[in-house]
């Protein structure tokens, strides 16, 4: 006769067999140890009495880490920090176009519809859109970022953007934050992050994944604005915890590239800031390469890794998007901007205007006055 607290066959107590499929189970049976629970022995009368030896043994789980946070309630945390960095966009930004803040460094950007191409120069800095997409174009490189991307432009570099996702109930909303190559330099060196190559150079514009520990920070920071006397204090630590976030996370070490002091990335800079600074004077390369101390095919190589083109086509890009903007201001007629920029041939200066953005000049201008004004913040 079966005894009345017979257990599984994880138990062994009996070392009897399952019953068969006609049989019926009996009720005091205990079953499989599910979720690493231990079998216990049972009396005649079936009261507990011991834990078995051997459940432990045979059932054990693997041990779940302590702060391990089940996936549907991180992806929970993520989307709610999206949402209300969203909302703080929407209030610091409430009509399209682009929006400063008290905090240098750090604005806003809101458009209510897709925008056309416009074109602009980028700073080294850190973009995380909350809502809605964008394209950005450098050189024949392409990047687009939404919600669940961000934008790390590590050099000054010219590019063209348009918004391509926005709408008037969900409008595109953005937050940017300005990266301080010393403050930046400062960070790696107190926490000895690990360097990175010298070479090869990395492209200065990428897209990267906007985790919940990035998001987290910038939210902090700008929901400072809204306590300004805590701002220039607690405002520093919330952009030190961005940067140091994405230097040790999947960009950190393009970033932590752009911030070395020797090396080509160093070299590109200076070569990069001394075009921005002579760009209306005419452009040598050999005298270039002495100023950064490369040679001219070296700088040539390097210079078109970080920028995607040439140091002259470079060049070319920053005199003809200061030349528009003399123009939308009203200060210069074409022929006159041309003259300011360092162009001496307005035949040649309307043809690469059109170019670059697509009709000649007083066509161009035209359009974007009567046009709306914000959209050449788009970039």
């Amino acid at each position: 006769m079966r005894p009345p607290g017979w257990a599984s066959p994880a138990c062994r107590r009996w070392r009897r067999p399952w019953p068969t499929r006609s049989s019926p189970r009996p009720a005091s049976a205990c079953g499989p140890c599910r979720s690493a629970r231990l079998c216990a022995r049972r009396s005649e009368h079936g009261n507990i009495v011991a834990p078995h030896p051997f459940s432990a043994m045979t059932m054990s789980q693997p041990a779940v880490p302590a702060d391990a946070v089940p996936r549907d309630e991180a992806a929970g945390r993520l989307a709610a920090a999206r949402r209300a960095l969203a909302g703080c966009i929407a209030r610091h930004a409430p009509a399209d176009g682009a929006h400063p803040s008290a905090y240098p460094g750090l604005s806003f950007v809101r458009f209510s519809g897709p925008s056309g191409s416009n074109c602009g120069l980028y700073r080294p800095s850190l973009t995380i859109a909350a809502q809605g997409a964008k394209r950005v174009e450098l050189g024949e490189s392409v990047y687009e970022y939404d919600e669940r991307h961000f934008l790390l432009s590590s050099f000054d570099l010219p590019v063209q953007a348009r918004i391509t996702c926005a709408s008037p109930v969900e409008p595109y909303l953005c937050v940017a934050l300005d990266i301080d190559p010393q403050r930046l330099g400062e960070l790696v060196g107190e926490h000895g992050l690990p360097p990175a190559p010298e070479t090869p150079v990395m492209r200065g514009l990428a897209v990267g994944t906007t985790p919940l520990d990035l998001i987290e920070p910038m939210l902090r920071l700008v929901r400072l604005l809204d306590t300004p006397e805590h701002l220039p204090v607690l405002g520093q630590l919330a952009e030190r915890e961005i940067l140091y976030r994405v230097l040790t996370g999947e960009l950190g070490r393009r970033l932590r590239q752009a911030a070395l002091s020797a090396g080509a990335s160093s070299q590109i800079a200076r070569a990069i800031a001394w075009i921005k600074e002579h760009y209306t004077a005419p452009l040598r390369i050999e005298a270039l390469a002495q100023v950064v101390n490369m040679s001219p095919s070296s700088l040539h190589h390097h210079f078109k890794a970080v920028t995607a083109m040439s140091p002259l086509q470079f060049q070319k890009q920053l005199r003809l998007r200061e030349a528009r903007m003399l123009m939308l201001s009203g200060l210069l007629d074409a022929g006159s901007a041309a003259r300011r920029v360092g162009y001496e041939s307005a035949s040649q200066f309307s043809r690469e205007y059109s170019r670059l953005f697509g009709s000649p000049p007083s066509r161009d201008v035209a359009r974007l006055r009567d046009g709306d004004p914000a959209q050449t913040a788009a970039v």
